[in-house]
């Protein structure tokens, strides 16, 4: 049986040779040291202190060697081993605390901000504009009605007064529905509906009839070709045009504001005689220093619809005795009212479903 190798050099055992070992040690340190984050990290401990590390097979190596050059191989491993063992120690911590500190910063919670990240919405202006309306003359007694969009021609016209020959009913006003023999159009006004109600009620009648109507308009600041009315109708036994002008001026107050009244100028409508239109007082400078204002434009008035006693052909044409019932009605655009109230200068904006605009008016105007 033979003995053990006394002469093996261990100079000869490549990875123990200290210049080796040096080297390793050395490219392990500088691998930690640029380690830039944990993942990295992770990945040079597997490459320099792992089990199949150049410093771990080194490590295996001395094993091999004779008893007496045991010793001093293990004297270079051993410390480079421990070397690149503390210096992965230490940047895993520093890793750690940058880690912590910028999750602390990327991840931080303002307790100061709102605590409803959610919009909260808001309902159109138009739509809560006409419940306000309706809201003012139920509160007098009256009654809301409604009707449809897509309505009679003879409704829309012959019944209100509007001879076959008026220039509303061309296409250069009215949008006719297919198949025209069918004489169906889209509403271009609210008045269908007082016809409807007249048609189907008895006197005393206290309506008011807000809704969408259509025209042939151009669409720009101030035409849309679909856009919003609000029309009342009272047919009831000895009105007269001074009932009109209280109910418009109260509707004129609860929309613009204590002291606010109305003015009328002599017009021509089919479905009224006599018939006028509705200035408002300018609601900005109330008629006063008017030169300098820019909402009325010098005038102390503003436009505001229109109005007048029912036409007698129109109370026969819905079934009422014109010799016992007379009756008021007036229109006015719900949009216009909008813009007057709000100081909405774009027609467009009211139309466009931009949530930046009717977010402004939340859930009530």
């Amino acid at each position: 049986m033979s003995g053990p190798n006394t002469d093996y050099d261990p100079v000869e055992v490549t990875p123990l040779k200290a210049e080796q070992v040096e080297a390793m040690r050395e490219a392990a340190l500088t691998a930690i040291a640029q380690a830039g984050s944990l993942d990295q990290l992770k990945q040079v401990r597997l490459d320099h202190a792992g089990d199949r590390s150049p410093l771990a097979l080194a490590n295996r190596e001395i094993r091999a060697l004779p008893p007496q050059a045991r010793k001093e191989a293990g004297q270079r491993v051993g410390p480079a081993r421990g070397a690149v063992s503390r210096a992965l120690t230490e940047r895993q911590a520093a890793l750690e605390e940058e880690h912590e500190a910028r999750i602390l910063v990327e991840e931080a919670v303002d307790v100061t901000l709102p605590w409803d990240r959610l919009p909260v919405g808001a309902r159109h202006p138009v739509t809560t504009l006409s419940e306000r309306i309706a809201d003012v003359f139920v509160a007098m007694g009256w009654e809301v009605a409604e009707g449809p969009v897509v309505e009679a021609e003879w409704l829309n016209f012959d019944a209100l007064n509007l001879g076959p020959d008026h220039p509303a009913r061309t296409m250069q006003d009215t949008f006719w529905m297919d198949p025209a023999e069918n004489r169906v159009v889209l509403r271009t006004h609210t008045s269908p509906v007082q016809a409807r109600t007249m048609l189907t009620r008895r006197p005393p009648i206290y309506v008011v009839c807000p809704g969408r109507v259509f025209r042939t308009d151009p669409y720009d600041a101030t035409h849309s070709p679909v856009f919003h009315q609000v029309e009342g109708l009272v047919v009831d036994e000895g009105i007269t045009m001074a009932h009109l002008k209280g109910t418009l001026d109260h509707f004129a107050a609860s929309m613009f504001g204590d002291g606010i009244t109305t003015r009328f100028r002599p017009s021509y409508f089919p479905f009224t005689e006599p018939s006028a239109e509705v200035d408002l007082i300018c609601f900005v400078c109330r008629g006063v220093d008017s030169e300098e204002c820019r909402t009325c434009r010098g005038e102390g008035w503003i436009e505001w619809g229109g109005c007048g006693v029912v036409n007698p052909r129109v109370l026969v044409a819905c079934g009422v005795d014109p010799d016992r019932y007379t009756g008021f009605a007036f229109g006015m655009g719900i949009d216009r009212t909008l813009m007057f109230r709000h100081g909405v200068e774009d027609l467009r904006d009211v139309f466009e479903g931009d949530v930046r605009f009717t977010s402004a008016f939340g859930t009530e105007i």
